[in-house]
């Protein structure tokens, strides 16, 4: 096999390196080092561009680190493995994930919690757990890695507690959309929301987080799903994601939790909120009826952000929850999320609205920027 050529070796490929915040990427080569212990080398065939990607790019509002190879939502096969890992080998198709699931800390021995306490996202680390050191390099100098993916390149090296080894019959140009938003709006209706069949349902947040969200409710077979978003022209390709009704606040004179609870005869039983807009938190959880509603908080908000509801609301039995990557666990759910869409159960290609070669990826950032479609396919082979 030609593959085993490249094992040990430094791999010379493209990838589109950030070289200051803001700035158009530029596709470069780089050097891309063998991985070390618990570590993976891949080729990326697919990736995504997720709004955390510009956001980090733009770095506003965080510490910023340059030159970076960003990306993150992403489909690939194994290239080589390193030292201590025994659950993947080359030829494996796997999807990178932001977070981890080492297997072994507390929260991972946890039937409840996703958030490892080794591998858990850091958006300020740009170099390997194992050594401290970055794997890519141009002419010597050190690129810095994004969350512990870089998926902006043709080959990557990842910690194998961030790759979910999955069925290699799906296509990874589809399912690699699963690997950051789509799984966490789904999950967080289907596992932390767990709407009824039958049951209301309100989405804040019409991107493709909601409507992954909004995806979940349908799946459960909610009868009523109202989409909630301050811009109307959403609401057409909603009706796709099983979005029944849509609100735009901006066109009542009642805070939109009020009008919600008119429609539904006192509130909706399940609310899930992907905006990160204080205002859309408080109403999110004020919408739901008293007795049995629970409101599901997706959306990353301000970092200096609080919220303010009346204590009354709790003690009418009304529960708010949180959600890190729709609970689920990196290696252990997500092929069965893989699953769901090989099973018809789960329908991505609504979500895929744009595709560019590499060597365009910077159209990618534009149509996110514009903010036209929900995601973008970015084929690496030209």
């Amino acid at each position: 096999m030609s593959k085993s050529s490249t094992v040990g070796q430094v791999i010379s490929c493209r990838a589109a390196v950030a070289w200051e915040a803001g700035k158009p990427l530029v596709i470069e080569e780089v050097e891309v080092a063998p991985p070390q212990t618990n570590e993976v080398r891949l080729k990326i065939l697919y990736t995504s561009l997720c709004h955390s990607d510009v956001y980090f790019w733009e770095a506003k509002g965080q510490n910023p680190l340059f030159p970076r190879i960003y990306g993150h939502e992403a489909g690939g096969i194994v290239e080589s493995v390193g030292e201590g890992v025994t659950d993947l080998k080359a030829g494996d198709h796997v999807l990178p994930v932001f977070t981890g699931e080492c297997k072994d800390c507390a929260h991972c021995k946890s039937e409840e919690s996703n958030m490892c306490d080794l591998l858990r996202v850091n958006t300020d680390r740009g170099v390997m757990l194992s050594d401290g050191k970055s794997r890519f390099s141009i002419k010597g100098k050190p690129i810095y890695h994004f969350v512990g993916t870089s998926t902006f390149s043709e080959y990557t090296v990842v910690h194998v507690g961030c790759l979910a080894k999955i069925n290699p019959l799906a296509p990874l140009d589809k399912v690699c959309v699963l690997s950051c938003g789509i799984s966490t709006g789904l999950g967080a209706t289907l596992n932390v929301a767990k709407p009824k069949k039958g049951s209301t349902v309100a989405v804040f947040g019409l991107g493709a987080v909601g409507l992954a969200a909004a995806e979940g409710a349908r799946i459960s077979g909610a009868s009523r799903i109202i989409g909630v978003d301050l811009n109307s022209s959403r609401f057409e390709e909603a009706k796709k994601f099983g979005v029944t009704e849509f609100l735009n606040p901006k066109d009542h004179k009642k805070p939109v939790q009020e009008v919600i609870a008119e429609l539904t005869n006192g509130g909706v039983d399940r609310s899930v909120e992907c905006t990160g807009s204080v205002e859309a938190m408080i109403s999110a959880f004020e919408c739901v009826h008293d007795g049995w509603g629970v409101a599901v908080l997706v959306g990353l908000p301000h970092k200096e952000a609080v919220f303010k509801t009346h204590p009354v609301n709790f003690l009418n039995e009304r529960t708010l929850k949180g959600t890190f990557f729709g609970n689920y666990k990196p290696r252990t759910d997500i092929p069965s999320v893989v699953g769901k869409y090989m099973n018809n159960e789960l329908e991505l290609e609504k979500f895929i609205t744009h595709k560019v070669p590499f060597s365009e990826i910077n159209k990618a950032f534009d149509y996110m920027l514009k903010g036209e479609g929900l995601r973008c396919i970015i084929h690496m082979e030209e």
